[in-house]
């Protein structure tokens, strides 16, 4: 009774359970804790910890563990533990099991853990230890795992390591660790995952690591080794992982590397590896990615390449690969192919329209001629790359579905036909916008008349072409025409070149023209800020879209008479500060007005928000984005214009059963990709980054088409490190992300944990916070099915496309939910994912669990 009572006390003392769980009299009975029949503690595992406690509370010296003499297992990953590793742990005479992963413990490894004789796995990954690493360790005699990996260990690996015979995995990945690879780790028999990645080691990979013949996975990329591939490697029969990638390795690629059959990944790319790629490979049957960037190799393609019907990812670029590229790579189901800046010939094989998987293409900086196959390719929100070759022909009309098509630097002829992406009647005109974000053509010979259209791509370069000049240059920005030659006078401000022009006229014609356009835009100016109101109003029947940084004169009336001076009838929704309504404009265009009452507009916080968002949406374009159409800063009133979406919010259509009905398992999934490509866009394309800060499914729009649009700015931060607003916390409860209730500080992680949340409720139909925390417990996921979590209201999916990507946004939002900032993947990481990923399922998807997601 002694014993059990000093337990209950050490954990009272710890501060780590809430004082309500102190009137629970057994604590054998409290969260994480299990006793053994005489009541003692043999397993604190907190597979998820409940309660939000301040980091001062949270230090692994505060629990005693002097009180635990029948601890087994000590289970305490993204705790947020702070502090050191206390030497006392070594007195758990009978723990098998130590995981303080993904924690902020500092310090040494205590050398007395060696006293622990009992110990089948350890794991302090994802931490901030330092020191070098213990030779001690080498007498844990069954130590079955072993992982110190993502901290700051330095100095040689012990050779007493080779002690371990029982050892299965040992990852010592992304620390500070030099010297060489000691050899006596080919004792390791048993040994099935070895990674030392992303550390300082040098000299040769060890003859004897072909010795282990049970291993799964070798991974010793990013370090400095040199020599040769030791041909001993191609010996491991049951290697699935090969990862030497960023190192120092040279000679030729061994064609014994063909014997290894199981292989799945292989990863070569930047070493100094020279010679063909060996023909042998064609009998890699299992092969799913092959990675060789950044090398010396020459010859050709292998054809033999035709044999591998599992590979999806191909990357070669940045050798000296000759020849042509074979068209039976096609036949494959790729989806990224890789082969830039080579010295490849010949024409882009037409098959390539064929692949409905292949999306992500890169064949820059070859010797390509010929023309381009029509449609390019068929992937859904591809990404094509054909710059610097010498492609001729005209430009298809078709291009098939691609987001970013880069053909520029070619020879390219004719005009610039209206893209169209299917021949499907059920895409219209207008979908080309909503599908080609990025197109640059420029450095070619195109003419002719620009589609207007294509103005409003996110991003387009026309630049260095012979366009017939025409209204419709007005529309593009200038730096996208810069260097062409129209074939007649043109009232628009760029850079232009005749014909027959001498290099003098070159020179002055741009700076005369350029002291021109200051000097009448200083007059311009001059002019606006003496008037008083504007001198020419526009027709109440023409389109105020093109309205902008206006005094609320121009349009104030009528946007008066399309509310009936804002009536609560045209009222469709409150947001965070500020109503909104819909308007039917003179020109008959439909937008939605948000409108800060007269009473808030007052508050300066609301009247910042309100500007904030005005300043955010007039710096960014993203069609995931709602577009701002202009702004109304006036004393009566102070509203913003925007792009009307008329199926409203994704909260609202998961709400409705109609509505969620109608959104079917492909709508969703691209609704979620959407989502993730606008705050890509955000943190990554944008500079400084934008942090949104209050994602959630009211803030996601939904257009007639059900694609998404991210909204509400108000509550957006530039991401200034010097600044002090990112310490603001705001949001919406639900949504945020844990570390904000200790820490107060704000970054793009946090943005990903509210994606992660709005992933899920999308697939899932409802937002439910219990749900979402019981999936992150490995105690309480492994019997949940991914199929039970989906919407009832829709049936499940049967489609394989579907049912891949439904597990890929599981496994992706899984992954933005984690607890610690710096294990979420990045928004950009996410969006290139849900785009590229088309890996096929290893199980029935009526059969793959929670658990089995989770990273």
């Amino acid at each position: 009774m002694a014993s059990t009572n000093e337990e209950r006390s050490s954990l009272v003392k710890s501060g780590w359970w809430r004082s309500d769980y102190q009137n629970i009299s057994n604590h054998c009975n409290w969260t994480a804790i299990t006793c053994n029949e005489a009541g003692s503690v043999t397993d604190i595992a907190a597979h998820y910890w409940p309660f939000n406690l301040p980091p001062s509370t949270m230090k692994l010296q505060n629990l005693n563990l002097t009180a635990f003499p029948s601890l087994v297992t000590l289970y305490l990953p993204r705790m947020q533990l702070t502090g050191i590793i206390p030497a006392e742990i070594s007195t758990l005479s009978k723990l098998v099991t130590l995981d303080l992963s993904y924690n902020h413990l500092h310090g040494e490894l205590p050398r007395s853990l060696s006293s622990l004789t009992q110990l089948k796995l350890l794991d302090v990954s994802f931490n901030s230890l330092s020191g070098t690493i213990p030779s001690e360790l080498g007498e844990f005699e069954i130590l079955t795992s072993l992982s110190l990996a993502s901290n700051q260990f330095q100095g040689p690996i012990p050779q007493q390591l080779g002690n371990l015979r029982d050892l299965q995995e040992l990852d010592f990945s992304n620390n500070l660790i030099n010297g060489t690879i000691p050899s006596a780790l080919g004792l390791l028999g048993n040994l099935t995952v070895l990674s030392l990645a992303s550390n300082q080691i040098e000299g040769d990979i060890p003859q004897n690591l072909g010795d282990l013949r049970s291993l799964r996975k070798l991974s010793l990329s990013k370090n400095s080794l040199s020599g040769s591939i030791p041909l001993t490697l191609c010996q491991l029969g049951n290697l699935s992982y090969l990862y030497l990638d960023s190192n120092q390795i040279d000679g030729q690629i061994p064609t014994e590397i063909g014997s290894l059959e199981g292989l799945i990944v292989l990863s070569l790319s930047s070493n100094s590896l020279f010679g063909p790629i060996p023909s042998e490979f064609g009998s890699l049957i299992s092969l799913q990615e092959l990675y060789m960037e950044f090398n010396q190799i020459n010859g050709s393609i292998p054809s033999e390449f035709q044999n591998l019907v599992s590979l999806n990812t191909l990357h070669l670029s940045h050798n000296k690969i000759s020849g042509v590229i074979p068209s039976e790579l096609f036949k494959l189901d790729l989806s990224s192919l890789h082969l830039s800046t080579n010295q490849l010939v010949g024409q882009i094989p037409f098959e390539m329209r064929n692949s409905t998987t292949l999306c992500d293409v890169d064949l820059s900086n070859n010797k390509l001629e010929g023309f381009i196959p029509s449609p390019i390719v068929n992937c859904f929100l591809a990404r094509v790359n054909l710059s610097h070759n010498q492609l001729s022909g005209h430009i298809p009309v078709l291009i098939g579905l691609i987001n970013i098509l880069d053909v520029s630097h070619n020879f390219l002829r004719g005009k610039v036909p209206s893209l169209l992406v299917s021949n499907d009647a059920s895409w219209s005109e207008t979908d080309i916008e909503q599908i080609l974000s990025s197109l640059d053509l420029s450095y070619n010979h195109l003419s002719g008349v620009l589609p207007i259209k294509l103005a409003n791509l996110l991003h387009i370069n026309l630049s260095f072409n012979f366009f017939k000049c025409s209204e419709s240059f007005k529309v593009f920005h200038k730096e996208s025409l810069i260097g062409n030659a129209p074939h007649f006078p043109c009232n628009y401000s760029q850079v232009q070149k005749t014909k027959n022009a001498n290099h003098l006229i070159v020179i002055i014609l741009p700076v005369t023209c350029f002291l021109l356009i200051i000097c009448l835009s200083i007059l311009y100016l001059t002019l606006c800020t003496n008037k008083t109101k504007i001198e020419q109003r526009q027709d109440k029947n023409g389109d105020m879209f093109c309205i902008w940084n206006y005094d609320g004169k121009i349009a104030f009336e009528d946007i008066i008479k399309a509310t009936h001076d804002f009536d609560i009838r045209y009222c469709i929704g409150t947001g965070g500060y500020g109503s909104v309504y819909r308007a039917q404009l003179p020109s008959g265009k439909i937008v939605a007005l948000k409108k800060l009452h007269q009473r808030e507009s007052q508050n300066p916080s609301f009247d910042r928000s309100f500007r904030n968002e005005v300043k955010m949406l007039s710096q960014i374009r993203h069609r995931n984005i709602v577009k701002l159409h202009g702004f109304c800063l006036h004393n009566r009133c102070m509203f913003l214009v925007y792009e009307y979406m008329e199926r409203g919010s994704l909260f609202y259509a998961l709400r409705i059963d109609d509505e969620a009905e109608e959104l079917s398992w492909s709508k969703r999934v691209h609704i979620i990709s959407g989502t993730a490509n606008a705050l890509a866009y955000m943190h990554h394309d944008c500079s400084p980054p934008i942090v949104h800060r209050d994602v959630t499914s009211s803030n996601i729009l939904l257009h007639s088409e059900l694609h998404a649009v991210v909204s509400d700015f108000g509550t957006a931060r530039l991401l200034d490190p010097d600044s002090s607003n990112q310490t603001l916390q705001v949001g919406t409860y639900g949504y945020l992300a844990p570390e904000l209730a200790y820490t107060m500080r704000v970054t793009e992680k946090c943005d990903v944990y509210s994606f992660g949340v709005v992933a899920l409720e999308t697939l899932m139909g409802r937002h439910t916070k219990e749900p979402i925390l019981s999936l992150l417990d490995s105690s309480k996921n492994k019997n949940i099915m991914v199929k039970d979590l989906l919407d009832s209201r829709i049936r499940i999916p049967l489609c394989q496309r579907d049912t891949e990507a439904i597990v890929e946004v599981v496994k992706l939002a899984l992954a933005c939910l984690h607890s610690n900032p710096k294990s979420r993947p990045s928004m950009q990481q996410v969006a290139h994912q849900l785009s590229t990923s088309k890996q096929s399922l290893p199980l029935p998807f009526s059969e793959i669990t929670v658990h089995q997601l989770i990273a």
